[in-house]
C-alpha cells in the first residue's frame, strides 16, 4: 500500500518491531497512510537460542521514524506537529532484562526472542517452555553473574520490547500492557501478577490496559526519532493483536489469521476459552471480552529454508497442478510445535509419494492450510464461535494462489484487509487511547478484498486433509477424538454456507 492523499487534523503513529524489520506508519483519522519508514533487524540464532540486540531496535526506530515523517511531508508540510499519539507492538513473549532504577537503563541481556527454546529441556512450570517464565528460570541459573544476582535480589527489571522502546522515548521506565505481559505470567482476568510467582518483587513491571498513556516523548526521544517532544506514547499490544486490530476482527465470531514465517490465529469471544492442552491462550480485549489465539510454528519459514531462491510465482503456478499433493508433510522449519497442539519434540516429516519439488512445494502450502483448518476446529471444540468473518494478513498474503488455496481448504470466504500491517493496528490503538477501540477501528479501517472458495474445491482436499490428521494421530501429536471432530465438523461460512 502506498501513501495516499489525506486531509486531517491529526496523525497517529504505529510502530511494529518484528523478527526481520521494524516498521513505522503514520495514519490519519480516516485510516489513510500518509507516511512510512522501515529498517532491517538482525536475529542471532544458535541451536535453540534466538536473540536480538535491543540497542539495534532503538537505532532502527530513530531512522524509521524520521523516514516516515519525511515521506509524510509530501502530504503535510510539518507532520511531526500533527502526530497525536504513538503505540508500539512487538513479538509476543520477547523480553530482556535491564537495570532497575528511575531512569532507563541499558540492557543487561540480549532480547530473548519469542521462539527461543533454551529452556525447553525439563521445564514443568506454567506456560510453554518458550515463554518468559521458563527463560527467567534459565537465566536465574545460567545467566551472567550480574543477571543471576540481579534476579535473586530483585535489582533488575524485565522489559518487553515495546516497554524498552517506550521508556527510551519518554525518559523513564514505563508500565507494560496486559497483552505483552500475558506470556510473562500476568493474569488478565484478575488484572494482577500471580501472588505465588517465583520472580522477586520489582523485577516484573506494572501493567496497564492497552491504549493507556505511558508518558510523552522527551527532548532526547524527539531528537532521536524526529517526533515532536510532548507526543503521547500509549501502551500497545502484541504483533498478533496488532494485526487483528488492523484487520478489524474485533467482534465475537470474527478471526484473523496472520501467515508469515509462522501462522498466528486470533479471534474474539465473549467468554475466556480454557484449553487444558495449553495451546490456546486468551488476551484480554481492550474494550470487553477476550481475544483467544495461538501461534503455530508452521508457515512460510520452511519455504524460505527449502526453496531459498525460488521464483514464488512460478512455484505457485506449478503447485496448482497438484491439488491435492501426492504426499503429506508437516512444514516445520525447526523443532517444536505450539499450536493447535503442543509438542516440543515435533519435527518436520514427509510421507507419501511426492514426485518432485513442485509437488513438495504444493504439499507445504496445503499443509499450512490444513493446520489452519485444524486450528479453527480446535477453537470451535473449546466453545468458540467460528462462523466468521475470517480475515487474513501477513507477508504470505502476497501469494494470491495461497490465499485461494486456504479459502478452498477451509471452505470459507477470506477477507484481505485494505491495511493489514500490525503498525496500522497500533496507529488505530493510539487513536483510540482510553476510548473504545471498536469506535476508532470503525472510523479508520476500510473494506478489503474477498477471496471466495472455488466450487467443489473443499471436497477435493477432504481426503488429503483426513490423511494429514491421521498422520498426526499416528505420531501421537493429537488424539483420535480431535482428529475425528476436525474431520466431521464443517466450518460455517460468513455467508451462511457450509464447507
Amino acid at each position: 500500500m502506498g501513501i495516499e492523499h489525506s486531509s486531517t487534523s491529526g496523525l497517529w503513529a504505529g510502530v511494529d518491531v518484528g523478527t526481520q524489520s521494524l516498521r513505522v506508519l503514520l495514519v490519519d483519522d480516516h485510516g489513510v497512510v500518509v507516511g512510512r519508514g522501515a529498517g532491517r533487524l538482525d536475529s542471532h540464532r544458535s541451536g535453540p537460542v534466538h536473540e536480538q540486540d535491543p540497542e539495534q531496535w532503538w537505532q532502527v526506530l530513530g531512522r524509521a521514524g524520521r523516514e516516515a515523517l519525511t515521506s509524510a511531508e509530501r502530504v503535510h508540510p510539518r507532520p511531526a506537529g500533527l502526530v497525536r499519539g504513538l503505540a508500539i507492538c512487538g513479538t509476543s513473549g520477547t523480553f530482556l532484562l535491564a537495570g532497575a532504577g528511575a531512569a532507563p537503563a541499558g540492557p543487561l541481556t540480549p532480547a530473548l526472542m519469542y521462539d527461543d527454546a533454551r529452556a525447553a529441556d525439563g521445564w514443568t512450570g506454567p506456560g510453554q517452555p518458550s515463554w518468559p517464565p521458563a527463560k527467567l528460570a534459565w537465566l536465574a541459573e545460567h545467566g551472567s553473574a550480574p543477571v543471576r544476582a540481579g534476579l535473586a535480589g530483585g535489582r533488575v527489571r524485565l522489559e518487553h520490547c515495546p516497554d524498552f522502546l517506550a521508556s527510551r522515548l519518554v525518559g523513564h521506565p514505563v508500565a507494560a500492557d496486559w497483552s505483552h505481559a500475558l506470556k510473562t505470567g500476568y493474569d488478565p482476568a484478575a488484572l494482577a501478577w500471580p501472588a505465588a510467582s517465583a520472580v522477586p518483587a520489582g523485577v516484573l513491571p506494572d501493567v496497564v490496559r492497552p491504549g493507556t498513556l505511558l508518558g510523552r516523548i522527551n527532548a532526547d526521544g524527539a531528537a532521536h526519532t524526529g517526533f515532536a517532544a510532548g507526543t503521547p506514547v500509549r501502551a500497545g499490544m502484541t504483533d498478533g493483536c496488532a494485526a487483528q486490530i488492523a484487520a478489524g476482527a474485533l467482534i465475537p465470531g470474527s478471526w484473523n489469521a496472520v501467515l508469515g514465517t509462522t501462522l498466528v490465529l486470533k479471534g474474539v469471544t465473549e467468554d475466556r476459552l480454557e484449553d487444558p492442552a495449553g495451546a490456546v491462550y486468551s488476551h484480554r480485549h481492550p474494550d470487553q471480552g477476550w481475544l483467544p489465539g495461538g501461534a503455530s510454528s508452521v508457515g512460510a519459514g520452511l519455504l524460505d529454508l527449502r526453496f531459498p531462491a525460488a521464483d514464488r510465482n512460478r512455484r505457485d503456478a506449478a503447485a496448482a497442478r497438484y491439488e491435492p499433493a501426492g504426499g503429506i508433510v508437516y512444514p516445520l522449519a525447526g523443532r517444536g510445535e505450539r499450536f493447535p497442539f503442543v509438542r516440543p519434540d515435533a519435527e518436520a516429516f514427509e510421507t507419501g509419494g511426492l514426485v518432485d519439488d513442485d509437488d513438495r512445494y504444493a504439499a507445504v502450502l496445503q499443509a499450512v492450510a490444513y493446520v489452519e483448518k485444524l486450528a479453527y476446529a480446535h477453537m470451535r471444540r473449546l466453545g468458540a464461535q467460528v462462523d466468521g468473518p475470517y480475515y487474513i494478513t501477513g507477508g504470505a498474503t502476497r501469494s494470491r494462489y495461497w490465499c485461494q488455496l486456504r479459502a478452498d481448504v477451509l471452505g470459507h470466504e477470506l477477507i484481505l484487509p485494505a491495511s493489514a500491517e500490525p503498525a496500522f493496528g497500533m496507529a488505530v490503538l493510539a487513536a483510540a487511547g482510553d476510548g473504545p477501540l471498536v469506535t476508532a477501528a470503525g472510523r479508520m479501517i476500510r473494506p478489503g478484498t474477498v477471496v471466495t472458495p472455488r466450487p467443489g474445491a473443499t471436497a477435493r482436499f477432504a481426503d488429503s486433509y483426513a490423511g494429514f490428521l491421521d498422520a498426526l494421530v499416528e505420531r501421537d501429536w493429537i488424539d483420535t477424538a480431535l482428529a475425528d471432530y476436525a474431520k466431521d465438523v464443517p466450518l460455517v461460512g460468513a455467508s451462511g454456507g457450509a464447507a
